[in-house]
């Protein structure tokens, strides 16, 4: 039973993401974007994606639309939409995101830019 584990943190570029929740359709994660730090443009063929902002400013791009959302503001994006998220502040920021689809594992991502350099 995946969702008995204890919570696992994995640390990124970018900053790092703690896996919440993990069922075989759905997984909740915590992420957290240290100051100035980025995303890479992206997006994903198998799950939707649910943002809440739960601390500081998300600057988020969805398809050609950028976007700043405020603490308690949400975002969805639907799978193959393209999606990239940054953090301009001075502060962290802090991000719950749910994903939902037939397959919700890391492997499912589609980068077209990364500053970092990923595949």
């Amino acid at each position: 039973n995946k969702s008995s584990e204890e919570h696992t943190f994995e640390y990124r570029p970018w900053g790092k993401f703690e896996n919440l929740l993990e069922t075989e359709i759905y997984k909740v994660k915590k992420l957290t974007v240290d100051p100035g730090e980025h995303l890479s443009i992206q997006y994903h063929k198998k799950r939707s994606e649910h943002w809440i902002v739960v601390e500081g400013v998300a600057h988020v791009q969805k398809n050609d639309k950028n976007l700043i959302l405020s603490r308690n503001e949400s975002i969805y994006l639907d799978q193959k939409e393209k999606h990239k998220l940054w953090n301009d502040e001075s502060t962290p920021l802090k991000i719950v995101e749910i994903q939902i689809g037939d397959y919700v594992e890391e492997d499912d991502i589609i980068r077209y830019d990364d500053v970092y350099d990923r595949v």
